[in-house]
C-alpha cells in the first residue's frame, strides 16, 4: 500500500482515471462540462483529478500548500496539449484573496478531512464559488475502517488492520511507534485523527455556513477501488445510511455536490 503514495505518477493516474470514469458523470447530472467550465481544485497535489477536466477543454487551477507537489504536476501536464488551460499554484489556500475569477466548479477529493477548523474553511472557500456554481467534495467519514488512512504505515501489518485508528491518542501513538513507524509518519497520523471528520458534523457545517446540498451518495466500496484494487463501486444500502453516526462506520467514501446559498 505505502508504495502506491510513493509512486506519485502512479497516484496522479489513479486520480486522472477515477475522476474521469466516476466523478465528472456525477457531477454531470448537474452541472454541464465543457471548454467552457472553468473548475478549481483546492488541495489539488500532483492535480491528477484536473486531468480528465483538462482532456475536455476545461479552464482548470489547482492549488495546494506543497510546492514540491505542484512542481511534480507541472512536469506531469508539460506536454498536455491544453496545458495553455491549466493554472498550478504553491499557496495556502488562506493567503489568497483572490484567483481573478470565480468558478464554475470547485472540486476536492480526499482533502476536507485533512484540514483543521472545516467550518471556517468552508465558510472561506465560497467566495471562489460563482452563484451558480457547484461544489464537489468527496471524504471518508472518520470512523469508517479506513478512516485513519492508516494504509499509509511502513509496517504492512498495521496498514491493512481496520478501526485501530479510533482507539485514545496515547494508545494510537505507542502502536504507531511499536510499530516501527517514523515521527514524520506519526505525526501526520495524528494530524488525520485530530481532522478527521464525520457526516453528521460535515453536514452540520454545511447549514452553518449556508449551504444547499444538491446530491449525496454513501458508498460501501469508493469507486476508487476500482482503479486501485478491480473493485466494483458499491453503494450503501438504505438501512444503513438512515442511521445518523452508525452509518460512518461501514461508509468507505461520500460523494456530496453542493451549492451556496
Amino acid at each position: 500500500m505505502q508504495k502506491r503514495h510513493q509512486n506519485k505518477k502512479q497516484y496522479f493516474e489513479e486520480q486522472a482515471e477515477t475522476t474521469k470514469k466516476f466523478v465528472i458523470p456525477y457531477i454531470s447530472e448537474l452541472i454541464k462540462i465543457d471548454a467552457e467550465t472553468n473548475v478549481l481544485e483546492i488541495g489539488c497535489a500532483e492535480a491528477g483529478n484536473l486531468k480528465p477536466f483538462l482532456d475536455l477543454g476545461c479552464k482548470a487551477t489547482g492549488i495546494d500548500i506543497s510546492c514540491g507537489r505542484i512542481e511534480k504536476a507541472k512536469t506531469f501536464f508539460k506536454t498536455h496539449k491544453n496545458r495553455a488551460n491549466l493554472e498550478l499554484i504553491c499557496k495556502d489556500i488562506y493567503t489568497v484573496d483572490s484567483l481573478g475569477k470565480k468558478y464554475d466548479l470547485i472540486i476536492m477529493r480526499d482533502v476536507i478531512e485533512h484540514i483543521p477548523d472545516q467550518k471556517k474553511f468552508m465558510g472561506f472557500v465560497k467566495k471562489f464559488l460563482k452563484p451558480t456554481g457547484k461544489f464537489f467534495l468527496a471524504f471518508p467519514p472518520w470512523q469508517n475502517p479506513f478512516g485513519g488512512h492508516q494504509q499509509i504505515c511502513q509496517n504492512k501489518l498495521l496498514s491493512k488492520v481496520p478501526y485501530f485508528h479510533l482507539l485514545p491518542f496515547s494508545v494510537y501513538r505507542f502502536i504507531l511507534k511499536l510499530s516501527g513507524e517514523n515521527e514524520a509518519r506519526i505525526k501526520e497520523l495524528l494530524f488525520v485523527k485530530e481532522t478527521g471528520i464525520s457526516i453528521e458534523r460535515f453536514e452540520r457545517i454545511l447549514k452553518q455556513e449556508n449551504y444547499t446540498i444538491d446530491k449525496r451518495t454513501f458508498y460501501f466500496i469508493n469507486p476508487n477501488y476500482e482503479t486501485k484494487f478491480g473493485l466494483k463501486p458499491r453503494k450503501q444500502i438504505k438501512l444503513i445510511t438512515s442511521v445518523p453516526w452508525v452509518r460512518n462506520f461501514f461508509t468507505t467514501v461520500m460523494y456530496y455536490v453542493i451549492s451556496g446559498k
